[in-house]
């Protein structure tokens, strides 16, 4: 079947409400650090309670992907997934920020807000999940770099917002500092905002997006109706044990560049807060302006995040494209640990972005060219654990590392640097692959 060229504004729609998603996401991932220390976490073990959401991503996503592989309703595959977990975890927003406010001893707080962090996790990767899958079954190939360019973009914007949160709201005077124990106002709004936005985004491409029939999408994608019917399905083992080259090298940048991030999530707050402010106690204003710098600085990433997804196209080779984003990504992390004045950390952030660009589109790219569109949900659920274990095991070390280190938190930023490293190292071993 000739595969019709979708227009710019339909592969927008099609990612539109990651936006939402990402706004989500954003705010988990800038503020769980700081609410854990503010309930009373020790920083040697801030990185244990970052195992829970890639777990749950590890866990979650595969049978997301599997599932709505096999599913067909009035609103689709895969939009029925998305819709769920969102509303899951617009639930959740609005319970996570309140850990501290339930009149709990610091043990039960913590209890109660690792229960709100899985239930978050989870719903997010539900919905999250979806979208890389609706880009795989309604592109074809010679546009999915564009489409997940767009969609990359839309990811950005959305960390954007969910980054500023904090710091907008504590410039038009919420409160930004609260009792021991409880997480400030300026948190608390940021994550029922969010919450709002998410839902608009949900319902817009739930009305907006119209997906395949299940005869339309066979012919889109070359499968043989007949054939897959009288086969038996196949399991998951059996489809990672048959995946291409492509899934298990990509996957190996995948393992560094995660493991990178995982560090910068949870350690960021800890370090500006000790370099630019001069302070590690988490009761103090100085930590709390500081953890409205890191949504700042995150904020800074995804701008520059944003700018270089649009250079990306313009590189020959994909693969070029990639090893020059992690190695920008490496010296902006590198340089955190020389750097004290909180603006010339700018130039920090914008460049870790580049590499943040690279890795929401080019292994997504790369995969979705490899595969047939039979059982792609599947192998998009499976390859997501190459974003989760490598933050897993990341976690499972932080402390350790941490004490390797001095108990430096701006030290892990050069830990970051190296393992990015030895992403771009790694991509070499990536050979380029069409679907057969």
């Amino acid at each position: 079947m000739q595969k019709a060229k979708l227009t710019f504004w339909q592969m927008w729609n099609i990612s539109f409400g990651f936006f939402g998603v990402q706004i989500a996401y954003s705010l988990q991932n800038a503020n769980i650090s700081r609410i854990f220390a503010t309930l009373g976490a020790d920083p040697h073990d801030l990185s244990f309670f970052w195992i829970l959401p890639p777990l749950m991503g590890l866990l979650v996503q595969p049978l997301v992907g599997k599932y709505s592989d096999r599913t067909w309703t009035r609103l689709g595959r895969r939009i029925p997934y998305l819709f769920l977990g969102s509303i899951i975890a617009i639930a959740v927003m609005c319970m996570l920020p309140n850990a501290g406010n339930f009149g709990l001893a610091v043990g039960g707080a913590m209890i109660f807000g690792l229960i709100s962090l899985m239930l978050l996790d989870t719903s997010i990767n539900v919905a999250m999940q979806p979208f890389k899958m609706l880009v795989g079954d309604m592109v074809g190939e010679n546009q999915k770099a564009q489409a997940y360019s767009i969609q990359s973009f839309l990811c950005n914007a959305g960390s954007l917002v969910g980054y500023l949160f904090p710091f907008i709201f504590a410039a038009v005077g919420i409160a930004n500092t609260a009792p021991e124990g409880q997480v400030p106002d300026t948190v608390k709004y940021a994550f029922y905002i969010g919450a709002a936005i998410l839902i608009l985004c949900v319902l817009f491409t739930t009305f907006k997006v119209k997906e395949m029939p299940p005869k339309e999408y066979a012919e889109f994608h070359g499968i043989d109706t007949q054939k897959k019917a009288q086969a038996k399905a196949p399991s998951m083992f059996t489809l990672l044990k048959n995946a291409p080259k492509t899934f298990w090298t990509v996957g190996l940048v995948q393992f560094f560049c995660w493991a990178a991030f995982l560090y910068m999530w949870t350690y960021t707050n800890g370090a500006i807060a000790d370099t630019c402010w001069g302070t590690t106690d988490v009761a103090s204003e100085g930590y709390q302006e500081a953890g409205n710098w890191v949504g700042m600085m995150f904020a800074v990433q995804a701008i520059g995040s944003m700018l270089w997804a649009l250079l990306i196209p313009k590189f020959k080779n994909i693969k070029t494209a990639y090893v020059v984003s992690l190695l920008l990504g490496a010296v902006g992390f590198a340089s955190v640990y020389f750097i004290h004045d909180q603006y010339v950390l700018f130039v920090s952030f914008l460049l870790i972005g580049a590499a943040w660009a690279a890795m929401l589109a080019i292994p997504f790219t790369l995969l979705t060219n490899a595969l047939s569109g039979d059982h792609i949900g599947t192998y998009l659920g499976l390859f997501n654990g190459t974003i989760c274990l490598p933050q897993i095991v990341a976690a499972a070390c932080g402390g350790l590392l941490l004490k390797a280190v001095g108990g430096s938190q701006v030290s892990m930023f050069v830990v970051a640097g190296v393992l990015l490293v030895l992403g771009a190292a790694s991509v070499y071993l990536v050979k380029e692959k069409k679907a057969k």
